[in-house]
């Protein structure tokens, strides 16, 4: 078996930001994808903002199984066609992992249908992400809780539809909480958004981090063939039904009629 998982990333704040070179000298979207590579069955491969098509054109997103979505200031700058594209291979079955401030994605939003607003405050604070759901395939190898000495703060409330799952729960040395770890079903396709990684903190470098993020994509990818026709709504006319039907009631159409069903 091989996943096929690309690692998309706005990649703005590496070559802008003093501090944040320094945290991740290869890009973050790189040292994500070399963290899923030291996984045997994952190939991973990096799409930015600036690429043409922003690094999804169709054919790109066809051969992927998984896609991971960080971004932070140029939410706005994604293309309109790009996000309807990576929705409906999502509602295809593609798996879709977005990370910290991905929440208010253009494609997150989408999916959710709410707006995914929070609470936040950046202090470089102590975060412990407990979690709450250990036998959940995205919580394998992970204790009771994972610490990070810095973190970006994300309160409650967050505006995201009630998940299918909630696996992680984080605390801030402020006091605040919040649901850092969830997951849902869009389709075929399997989501996970996941808090923790603002860029000025080594928080993807951190190994349980790591392994949570190669979980992640092993839980979303889905191997069944593409559901292409997701987004179709076909009439079934009432002579293809399995037992035999006879019409009651009105009909919009005439039998003969452009659109007849």
């Amino acid at each position: 078996m091989t996943i096929r998982a690309v690692v998309w990333n706005e990649f703005i704040h590496e070559k802008e930001n003093a501090v944040v070179q320094a945290v991740y000298p290869d890009s973050i979207h790189e040292t994500i994808a070399r963290a899923l590579r030291e996984d045997g069955e994952i190939t991973a491969t990096t799409a930015t903002l600036e690429e043409p098509e922003h690094g999804l054109s169709q054919n790109r997103l066809d051969e992927t199984d998984v896609l991971l979505w960080w971004g932070h200031k140029a939410h706005g700058q994604v293309s309109d066609a790009v996000v309807d594209r990576v929705q409906q291979r999502v509602n295809e079955g593609m798996g879709l992992v977005v990370l910290h401030s991905g929440h208010f994605s253009k494609i997150f939003k989408r999916m959710m249908g709410t707006p995914c607003s929070l609470r936040w405050r950046e202090a470089g604070e102590r975060e412990r992400l407990w979690v709450i759901n250990p036998s959940h395939p995205i919580a394998q190898g992970i204790d009771k809780a994972i610490e990070l000495p810095n973190s970006e703060m994300y309160g409650e409330p967050f505006l995201v539809p009630e998940p299918l799952e909630t696996v992680f729960v984080s605390w801030f040395e402020g006091g605040e909480v919040f649901r850092s770890g969830l997951t849902y079903q869009r389709g075929a396709g399997r989501i996970f958004y996941f808090e923790p990684g603002h860029e000025t903190y080594p928080i993807y470098h951190d190994p349980q981090i790591q392994t949570v993020l190669r979980n992640a994509v092993r839980w979303a990818y889905n191997p069944a063939k593409p559901w292409k026709d997701v987004s179709e709504a076909p009439n079934v006319p009432i002579e293809t039904a399995r037992e035999k039907l006879e019409r009651k009631g009105g009909s919009l159409h005439k039998a003969g009629e452009a659109g007849y069903r």
